[in-house]
């Protein structure tokens, strides 16, 4: 099979079409002939060396893929040979067949192609497990997003206002600002000239908010503690800055916040399953009525991996980045390059 593999550390350049033999699934597993998978910031990561796979993981990068059941280990019940799924997977997206715990995969929601399906698993399966179940996040409630026009913050926003809390979101220019209004901000705020605590302070007429999603990390960190309202729940997932910081732990004792975060990846398929399952009850109807849907920005063919690295890497998307690797439907839209009709 044809696969994209990391010739070596560095640049997207490293990312070269190579052939590898095609996986055989283990007990629990299925094999799947993919047509889509997703590009995400951890595949940009670990292309440059900082963000390994888990023991026995494909080195080969992709974290979600969308496509048919090609072949079924010992005891898979849930799927037959030639259904369609999306599943997360904890690498070897980037290929033409990909292997995935039969726990891990969901049936696409019906009214989306399986190009847009590829890009739901990752996004949705981290903000389900951070924003509701850690983040504990309540009807009424208040939210800051950061990074609002990412794969993750254009997921976040449309989960937490379906869910029937009030959005904040933070992104660095004013069009990423409108964008995080059009999918349902109440409040947006260009970083890099806003204060987005004494603004989104201000609108909280000083109470602050209950919970915040953080991918940033480093001074963030403090200035996340100080737009908490008493009770608040930071979640952090990534560091785009550094992942050491110095905190005033009194601030978390005098208005008991609580830290939180977590990692998906090496997380056990029991453990994915469960998340899996929550999606489907509570998530997917959402999907298939339309009230949420993944954002894609633009799609590139497997061949051109490294631009899709590229466009990643220049934070001037909104929403997801897909490969195609098997031949979409007739009816996918050609958007190799951006479409901003796409962010809502």
């Amino acid at each position: 099979m044809r696969v994209v593999e990391i010739s070596e550390f560095g640049g997207p350049d490293v990312l070269k079409i190579a052939e590898r033999p095609m996986p055989v699934p283990a007990p629990g597993e299925v094999l799947i002939k993919v047509v889509a998978a997703g590009v995400n910031r951890p595949d940009v990561i670990q292309r440059y060396g900082k963000y390994p796979p888990p023991p026995g993981a494909s080195d080969i990068p992709g974290l979600e893929v969308a496509g048919h059941i090609a072949g079924r280990g010992e005891g898979v019940v849930q799927w037959d040979t030639g259904e369609a799924v999306c599943a997360l997977v904890s690498g070897g997206g980037y290929a033409e067949y990909c292997v995935a715990p039969q726990s891990q995969c969901l049936r696409p929601p019906g009214r989306l192609s399986l190009v847009d399906a590829a890009a739901i698993p990752e996004t949705f399966f981290t903000v389900w497990t951070n924003v509701f179940e850690r983040g504990r996040l309540q009807r009424g409630e208040t939210i800051v997003i950061h990074g609002g026009t990412s794969g993750i913050g254009t997921t976040a926003i449309q989960l937490a206002v379906a869910f029937g809390a009030r959005v904040f979101a933070t992104a660095g220019s004013d069009e990423k600002v409108a964008a995080c209004e059009a999918l349902g901000a109440a409040v947006a705020a260009n970083y890099r000239t806003t204060d987005w605590v004494a603004r989104f302070r201000e609108a909280t007429s000083d109470r602050g908010v209950d919970v915040v999603l953080d991918i940033v990390g480093g001074d963030y960190v403090a200035r996340n503690l100080q737009v908490l309202a008493v009770e608040g729940r930071l979640v952090q997932i990534a560091f785009l800055k550094s992942s050491k910081v110095e905190l005033d732990l009194m601030e978390v004792m005098r208005r008991r916040l609580t830290i939180t975060g977590s990692t998906l990846r090496p997380r056990s398929p029991e453990e994915k399953g469960a998340i899996a399952r929550q999606l489907s009850e509570k998530v997917w109807p959402l999907l298939e009525a339309g009230i949420v849907k993944p954002v894609i920005h633009a799609e590139f063919p497997m061949e051109r991996a490294a631009d899709a690295h590229r466009m990643m890497e220049e934070s001037l998307h909104v929403g997801k980045i897909v490969l195609r690797v098997g031949a979409p439907p007739q009816t996918t839209p050609d958007r190799s390059e951006p479409l901003q009709s796409e962010m809502h």
